[in-house]
């Protein structure tokens, strides 16, 4: 696994990536996190989560996603569903569901540069170290990379940073 600093999105706007995926819960509503950002950004990403059945929980490990068409390409934007809801204590990010998507994120994308944030490590609270490795065994061999979110610092150093709605 590649490691590195950025905002996932201006990268994949950028070309740097062929595919981004990120977590998703069952309930088609991408309303914090790194899905936030992405159901700004790329409306078509959520209107394929919004074609899945609302809170399904068999929809756990599935994915959903859009071809979406920008400036210096065709990105896809992969929904995968890597836990049941978003709400509650512990851990909500089910290790499970997250190795049967990036199994099937390999069968349907390979050979393509394939980006993601720590998926599940942050607001669903999973253990990195076991879902870095989970994600290691499914995706060998393929060119991915996890972005660490850093938010860009501006050309001029005088001019404040917007900032970016969510983090990685």
């Amino acid at each position: 696994m590649k490691t590195r600093q950025g905002d996932l999105i201006e990268l994949a706007l950028g070309g740097e990536f062929d595919v981004i995926v990120h977590g998703c819960n069952c309930f088609c509503r991408m309303e914090r996190g790194i899905a936030a950002a992405i159901k700004k950004t790329f409306p078509e990403a959520y209107a394929g989560d919004l074609a899945t059945p609302a809170g399904d929980r068999a929809k756990l490990g599935s994915l959903s996603w859009a071809e979406i068409f920008r400036e210096n390409g065709k990105i896809i934007v992969v929904n995968a569903y890597t836990q049941h809801h978003w709400d509650g204590i512990g851990v909500i990010a089910d290790y499970d569901a997250i190795r049967k998507a990036m199994r099937e994120i390999r069968r349907r994308f390979s050979g393509l540069r394939i980006g993601y944030p720590k998926i599940g490590a942050g607001l669903a609270r999973g253990n990195w170290h076991i879902i870095a490795a989970i994600i290691e065994e499914e995706l060998a061999g393929e060119d991915h990379t996890c972005v660490e979110y850093a938010a860009s610092l501006p050309a001029d150093p005088e001019q404040k940073s917007p900032g970016t709605l969510y983090q990685g």
